[in-house]
């Protein structure tokens, strides 16, 4: 992969991120399965922007009797 490929993917997953900020920010916290399903990329894509999140420590992860919980910290 060169740079200018490996950049397009950082940057796709930060739009991502902003998808879902928005989207908790809007609706509260969602189950990751629901949020998902509300954005429109591909899941691992979903999943990498809520890591971002999740490291900056802007989110709240949380183990439900249901899986996953996503909030806003």
């Amino acid at each position: 992969m060169d740079a200018s490929n490996g950049q397009a993917v950082v940057d796709r997953i930060g739009e991502t991120a902003g998808k879902v900020w928005k989207t908790l920010l809007e609706g509260g916290p969602l189950s990751q399965t629901k949020l998902t399903k509300q954005i429109d990329a591909p899941r691992d894509t979903v999943m990498q922007a809520i890591g971002w999140l999740a490291r900056e420590d802007k989110l709240t992860i949380r183990e439900g009797s249901r899986g996953r919980l996503i909030e806003i910290r």
